[in-house]
């Protein structure tokens, strides 16, 4: 358990910690509390570049106080994971499902909207310095797999995911055993479809 949430909780540092250092707000490898809105709106991440949603989402589970609640445990359930999820404890919000099946298997969410005040767009302003780089649309929703460093080879993928065009966040599995660690990125995409299917109807 503390290898599966270690591994997200890199990830995730990982995944925002290039708006960090762009936005000046401290030490992305330390996983440092993230700059304030005023500081990423410095960064060149408002131009717009990314593509806009075609409705913005209720984000009000996703910024509440426990982010868990993005799926119910119903929902959770349905995917394969052992519901409820589990409050992130780190510097980057969120939550962690682990797989009903394989401990060592699981998907992290992180939410932070002070690194994504202009949603999508602020991803797609740092894609030069993305390890990848690769869009996607989820049920109609703008989406690009992208991160500083490359571990979809180990089984994480970073799928970032416009649920508005103030916020985008990070659907992070990480896959230790099983088919899906060949392809992390496509169970990335699975589980952002059912978030956005839950804010929809939220």
């Amino acid at each position: 358990m503390p290898h599966r949430t270690t591994r997200i909780a890199a990830a995730a540092v990982a995944a925002l910690g290039l708006l960090t250092a762009c936005s000046g707000g401290g030490n992305p490898g330390r996983g440092n509390t993230p700059p304030s809105s005023a500081a990423a709106s410095s960064t060149a991440a408002g131009d717009g570049s990314g593509p806009k949603v075609p409705a913005p989402l209720n984000t009000q589970d996703l910024v509440g106080d426990n982010p868990c609640k993005v799926l119910t445990n119903a929902e959770a359930t349905d995917f394969g994971l052992v519901a409820p999820g589990e409050k992130a404890t780190g510097q980057v919000p969120g939550c962690d499902w682990r797989s009903a099946d394989e401990a060592q298997n699981s998907i992290g969410l992180r939410v932070s909207p002070s690194q994504t005040p202009h949603g999508i767009s602020d991803i797609y302003a740092q894609k030069a310095r993305q390890a990848y780089f690769q869009p996607v649309t989820v049920d109609g929703y703008p989406g690009v797999y992208a991160d500083t460093q490359d571990g979809r080879p180990s089984g994480t993928c970073t799928l970032w995911l416009g649920v508005t065009d103030q916020l985008a966040v990070a659907v992070i599995p990480a896959i230790g055993v099983g088919p899906n660690k060949s392809n992390p990125c496509g169970l990335a995409q699975k589980f952002a479809g059912a978030v956005v299917k839950h804010l929809k109807a939220a």
